[in-house]
């Protein structure tokens, strides 16, 4: 049995220090710094692959698991059909294989729409910032980072993953994980 952490916060420039403080506890953490906009994440999908029978998964809260309610109730489906339970922290929510609990069901489902619901407003929130930056001339959008050479380059090296692997990638162009999956996902 491990006990297993997951992480995640939005972007490569926040830190996940608020969800680490302890994890000394865990046998396993994984890290995310990407959006939960979707399950596409690679900290997640490898932790997924990870959880065996009778392993703990804890996560700090629920919205840092999924921004979507769909996806939240299918992770922890996902994760109970594996016979390893989660647990969410600051919401004091427990799920276990083969323990239903309607009251907890419940709970996941109303804070899942809740998340949805911030990440919606955010979203907006920040359409409307970006009128009004465009508006007065202050906002000319992100400037790809790679030129187009550079795209082409990432991209032939990729296809031997063995030698360069997505770290490296990384480091070799200075760009986010999330960068270089989606300049790989432009094949």
């Amino acid at each position: 049995m491990a006990k297993v952490l997951y992480t995640r916060v939005s972007s490569i420039t926040q830190n996940l220090d608020r969800q680490l403080q302890e994890a000394d506890k865990y046998d396993k953490v994984y890290e995310d710094k990407c959006s939960g906009k979707n399950t596409e994440r690679p900290a997640l999908q490898e932790m997924l692959g990870y959880i065996r029978d009778s392993d703990e998964v804890y996560v700090h809260e629920l919205s840092r698991l999924a921004r979507n309610t769909f996806d939240l109730i299918d992770l922890v489906n996902k994760i109970l059909a594996k016979n390893a339970s989660i647990h969410f922290i600051k919401e004091n929510l427990h799920f276990s294989p083969n323990k239903e609990d309607a009251t907890s069901k419940l709970m996941l489902t109303i804070f899942g729409a809740i998340a949805q619901f911030e990440r919606e407003i955010l979203k907006i929130r920040q359409k409307e910032g970006i009128i009004i930056a465009k508006a007065k001339g202050k906002f000319k959008g992100t400037k790809k980072r790679l030129s187009a050479e550079q795209i082409q380059e990432l991209k032939e090296l990729a296809q031997n993953r063995k030698v360069w692997t997505i770290q490296k990638l990384m480091t070799r162009y200075q760009i986010s994980r999330a960068s270089v999956y989606n300049y790989l996902s432009t094949l």
